[in-house]
């Protein structure tokens, strides 16, 4: 029996059919089963497969972590988008990313996730998950939110803010970073909350463990309702007395890597960030570290 792979691509885009075509072609050579996702495809529905290949940027990697979620397929993206973080090829590599692919030349990065509950002040609950970010955020533009955030069963502070970000290490890089949160590690096991536009002297990012639990009161003196945006792809409602708590989930999300580059050099390539100069350990030397003796 042929083993089956998931095809997920930006739909739409001469780029993304190009390089759809040429994934398919090589994948075809490969002697597996092709399985191309639609645009409003549901897990659900889709059959049993193996591999998935994710050709777009990082909005289109997270679409096909909604489609694996709670499997153990790996998924191997094709950068097509600007930055890809969260890409491991380039459009130019395709042949050589899908023969390692089905070859089973690539190693296995596991990513954390957020479990998001949603409790309101009837007693309804609505529950979501982010790979990288759930991100609440007023409703109405004009006004603000009155929040109270709270950590592992213990009230931290109250003000007014424009929003608040619970992002994973994952999320770090993403909508978090553009509130001002600090860039953390992928292999950090930790949560970030990263509060926008707030109005307060205490209302700096915070980075807790992996088994705390963040939450967030939208306090019933709050002139809007807000709305938790689940990787920019899902919502859920939070009307004014709601309550909304975050903790590490149990299911990752799970990235095929070709190469074992570190994160560092991922980010500096990313983001264009100027290295000119590093020199380095000299003569290979580790570095002396504080209070060690000279020599």
């Amino acid at each position: 029996m042929k083993r089956r792979v998931l095809v997920v691509t930006h739909g739409g885009r001469e780029e993304a059919v190009s390089a759809t075509r040429d994934a398919v072609a090589a994948l075809e050579g490969a002697g597996v089963e092709i399985l191309l996702a639609a645009e409003d495809a549901l897990a659900s529905e889709l059959p049993s497969f193996e591999l998935a290949i994710v050709l777009g940027g990082d909005g289109t990697i997270l679409r096909a972590a909604e489609l694996t979620r709670g499997t153990s397929v790996p998924l191997l993206g094709v950068n097509l988008g600007h930055v890809g973080f969260l890409a491991e090829s380039e459009r130019d590599d395709i042949g050589e990313a899908v023969r390692r692919l089905t070859a089973g030349e690539f190693d296995v990065e596991e990513r954390g996730t957020l479990d998001v509950r949603v409790l309101e002040a009837d007693g309804t609950v609505s529950t979501g998950w982010a790979l990288n970010e759930a991100a609440l955020e007023k409703v109405d533009r004009s006004r603000m939110l009155e929040v109270l955030v709270e950590v592992d069963g213990h009230p931290l502070s109250s003000f007014g803010c424009d929003g608040i970000v619970a992002a994973t290490a994952t999320g770090s890089t993403a909508h978090a970073f553009s509130a001002g949160g600090p860039v953390v590690w992928p292999d950090v096991d930790g949560m970030i909350l990263v509060p926008i536009a707030a109005h307060a002297l205490f209302a700096r990012p915070l980075v807790v463990g992996p088994r705390s639990m963040l939450a967030v009161e939208l306090l019933d003196r709050s002139p809007a309702a807000g709305l938790v945006t689940l990787d920019g792809r899902r919502r859920l409602e939070v009307p004014v007395g709601s309550r909304v708590e975050v903790t590490r989930s149990e299911i990752p999300v799970r990235l095929a890597r070709l190469t074992p580059a570190p994160f560092t050099t991922r980010l500096v390539n990313k983001f264009a960030l100027p290295v000119d100069g590093w020199r380095g350990r000299p003569n290979g030397r580790r570095p002396r570290h504080s209070g060690e003796a000279s020599r």
